[in-house]
């Protein structure tokens, strides 16, 4: 098993035009991986701030107010505000009762959570990205090289 700690160096001229497209393709996909899950993140994070942002609409003012109440995308029922306590979704189906204040402050932790390892996310891309870089130049200067070397030599 290995650890962040368990890193090993490639010395990319050491390797051929083979292995380097090896490792350029593993990188590709873990890029892509990478894509993805930062595009999951992305959609996370809309949706903790529009949760925060419709939480923070609601005030004392809004109680037996007449609203409409999502029962789909495309359908809405009238209703009406009880009281501003509501279940917050807290994930793997579990709720918590919280106040006005104490929803938004649950969704600005999670909007920081998010934020953070979205962070994370982008640096390890950003490395990934440049060692795809230097394989590709790599695999471009060993073509050359070998090019090169097949070119019979011009004759005088």
């Amino acid at each position: 098993m290995t650890t962040p700690t368990d890193v090993q160096t490639i010395q990319l001229s050491s390797l051929n035009i083979m292995q380097l497209g090896q490792l350029k393709n593993q990188l590709d996909q873990e890029l892509e991986v990478m894509g993805n899950s930062l595009q999951q993140l992305k959609i996370a994070q809309r949706r903790f701030v529009d949760s925060g942002e419709a939480v923070s609409k609601i005030t004392t003012d809004s109680v037996n107010k007449e609203i409409f109440i999502p029962l789909s995308s495309s359908m809405y029922v009238p209703g009406s505000i009880a009281d501003t306590t509501m279940l917050i979704d807290i994930g793997t189906g579990y709720y918590a009762e919280k106040d006005v204040k104490g929803s938004t402050e649950y969704f600005k932790r999670k909007v920081k959570y998010v934020n953070e390892h979205m962070e994370k996310v982008q640096s390890i891309v950003a490395e990934k990205m440049k060692i795809r870089d230097l394989i590709t130049e790599t695999m471009e200067l060993k073509v050359q090289q070998q090019m090169q070397a097949s070119k019979p030599p011009a004759s005088k």
